[in-house]
């Protein structure tokens, strides 16, 4: 079984409930095809470097996926035809890092931090 870390980013008028339909989707596609999603992580909506079919910002959401490559391929092929996404970016990756959240709230991670010190 291989890991991948897998980041979609929606348009910037997604509402939430469009979010948690998307995140179930496309986890459902992933246990089809004899995948795990091992940790799913919604970074919120973020600024984009460049301008996207006309948007400023998107809504990040970043799967850790243990699988074989037929699961990436099906979720590329869902995900191109999608209209609510803009992008899409599939990682094979060693290990997962599971400890550590980069888009979490700083304050959240100071504490916990303080917390074990």
């Amino acid at each position: 079984m291989n890991l991948y870390e897998h980041t979609i980013i929606a348009r910037q008028d997604t509402s939430p409930s469009e979010i948690k339909q998307l995140t179930e989707k496309y986890s459902k596609i992933v246990e089809k095809n004899d995948g795990e999603v091992i940790k799913t992580e919604n970074w919120g909506l973020l600024n984009l470097s460049y301008l996207i079919k006309k948007n400023k910002k998107g809504s990040y959401i970043h799967f850790k996926i243990k699988g074989k490559g037929n699961v990436i391929d099906e979720l590329e092929k869902n995900e191109a035809i999608d209209k609510k996404l803009l992008r899409y970016l599939t990682v094979k990756v060693k290990k997962f890092d599971l400890e550590k959240n980069y888009f979490g709230n700083k304050e959240d991670s100071e504490k916990k931090e303080s917390a074990k010190n």
